[in-house]
């Protein structure tokens, strides 16, 4: 998942809670606002229940002309009159009022109410369950009581208060044995809220269709403005980054945005690649001449031998050519003499040859050659330090390679010296070499003193060495290293203190052409 697609989710799962949550604190606001308003309508209405109750009571009830939808009221004493016209009069009672006003709310659907009572005179008065509960919890000084229940019509609000015994209320009431001041029973109101709960969902509605739309839109514009301003240019950069230092790597930024936080990285970024470029020429040219002063080193143990291998022959052309001097005129003489002079001097030529081609400073070059020639060649300028030591070599690889032929000499070169060093008592040393399917594996064998465990892992550090002050630089495994890993290879090494040690160099059998640090190199090939 890419850094646009995350701040892309990230955003929005920001965006959806906090739209998530304003929605759901409106909901709650708007569900207040409607209990509140509820609560209220029903402590007004209460309140209006009560004053007509109260003026038709201090008024001794109402009289009404009797017709066919005025019933009297069976649970009256008096429950109606006859005028001297013969007109008849039914009396309606504050309970009576009261259920006759609730018929007319619950037909206009405003709200309904009704009176209900622990002791009721008429069983229509019944209480329910709220009811009942909400009056024994008036008798212990609750002053009022609400609920939100469900109806098949939606949420509904009940609200109850006390209905107190008043002065005119005992001309009915004071027979059930009821004082001023006593609770005789409780009016009950009922507020529908599927009206709000309407609203409330149409708001809701609309919210959320305003946060998609505004997701949207908000989503677009931070993707285009991250794009812009954040994801494009990291981009840049991340590529020129993985492009450093094989091709070309140049960041390109706005003018205007180069001194924002990024255009800084990206700044930053351009003048560590050229300290860097900096750098790596300095160390190539440092590691360059410490490869060269390493093969010098080892040139220079190898001019006693050197030496040895040229005076023998020198020797023996100088007795040829004093002897072909004192007897001139012996053609005889002079016919066998001269196939010696010129096998001695190609000797010296072959000697020297070989001096020049290990001493030679070039670039690293790949060509194809005989591996095992030329690692032949490597142990006869070493013959001469195998006094007391056992040479094996067991070349086994046919075809010829791709290497460099110089790094491959002083390769062997500075292994082989390490090995002989190994064995100051004499030993035994066995080189040999095989194909391993894409891999060119050269092992060289000693049985000499062994690597302390200890210091198995800095054998190849550079100036790293055991020998005696002017005994050695440490620097020639280092560079064995160095020049392995140039052509791709690894080195190996196997020891066991006082039984020898076994270096293994595995080296790439195809290379291809590659650039590196401004010259023309040849590195592994990919695939094989």
């Amino acid at each position: 998942m890419n850094l646009t697609i995350k701040f892309i989710v990230a955003i929005s799962a920001i965006i959806l809670l906090s739209y998530g949550f304003l929605l759901f604190q409106t909901s709650n606001l708007q569900n207040e606002l409607v209990m509140e308003q509820a609560r209220q309508q029903a402590r007004i209405l209460y309140k209006q229940i009560l004053l007509t109750r109260q003026w038709v009571s201090d008024h001794q009830g109402l009289f009404l002309v009797k017709t066919a939808g005025v019933a009297e009221n069976p649970y009256l004493h008096e429950s109606a009159i006859r005028a001297d016209d013969g007109t008849v009069f039914v009396k309606r009672n504050p309970a009576m009022v009261t259920r006759e006003l609730s018929e007319y709310a619950a037909r206009s659907g405003f709200c309904w109410f009704r009176i209900t009572s622990l002791e009721p005179v008429n069983p229509v008065n019944k209480p329910d369950d709220f009811e009942r509960d909400a009056m024994l919890r008036f008798n212990e000084g609750l002053a009022e009581l609400e609920a939100i229940t469900d109806s098949p019509e939606g949420r509904v609000h009940r609200y109850i208060a006390p209905l107190l015994v008043q002065e005119s209320c005992l001309t009915c009431h004071a027979e059930h044995g009821y004082s001023v001041g006593d609770i005789r029973g409780a009016l009950s109101i009922s507020v529908p809220l599927a009206w709000a709960d309407k609203v409330i969902k149409k708001n809701n509605t609309t919210i959320i269709k305003y946060s998609v739309f505004s997701i949207l839109a908000v989503a677009l514009a931070l993707i285009f403005l991250f794009n812009k301003l954040v994801a494009r240019r990291i981009d840049r950069l991340s590529k020129a980054m993985e492009n450093y230092p094989h091709r070309e790597y140049p960041v390109s930024d706005d003018q205007h945005l180069l001194d924002d936080e990024i255009g800084r990285l990206i700044n930053g970024f351009t003048d560590l690649c050229d300290r860097l470029d900096k750098a790596q020429k300095d160390l190539d040219n440092t590691m360059q001449q410490a490869f060269y002063s390493e093969k010098m080193a080892s040139l220079g143990q190898l001019t006693a031998g050197i030496a040895h291998e040229i005076n023998n022959p020198l020797g023996g052309l100088l007795n040829c050519v004093k002897t072909m001097h004192e007897e001139p005129e012996n053609l005889e003489l002079h016919k066998r003499y001269i196939p010696l002079l010129d096998k001695g001097l190609k000797r010296i030529e072959h000697i020297m040859r070989q001096l020049l081609n290990f001493g030679r400073k070039a670039p690293l070059t790949f060509s194809k050659v005989n591996v095992d020639e030329i690692i032949r060649e490597c142990f006869e300028l070493l013959e001469y330090r195998f006094k007391d030591i056992a040479l094996n070599l067991d070349l086994a690889l046919t075809e010829n390679y791709c290497i460099d032929v110089e790094a491959l000499r002083q390769i062997i070169v500075n292994t082989a010296l390490n090995a002989i060093q190994a064995m100051p008592e004499g030993g035994s040393l066995k080189v040999s070499t095989r194909r391993a399917y894409a891999r060119i594996i050269i092992t060289v064998q000693d049985t000499g003193i062994g690597i302390e465990p200890e210091i198995m892992n800095r054998i190849f550090d550079p100036f790293f060495t055991t020998k005696e002050v002017g005994e050695g630089t440490g620097l020639g495994l280092a560079v064995t290293y160095s020049l392995v890993q140039q052509m791709g290879g690894t080195v190996e090494v196997e020891s066991e203190i006082g039984k020898g040690s076994t270096f293994i160099i595995s080296l790439p059998a195809n290379q291809r052409k590659v650039k590196s640090t401004g010259e023309h190199i040849f590195t592994p090939e990919k695939g094989h």
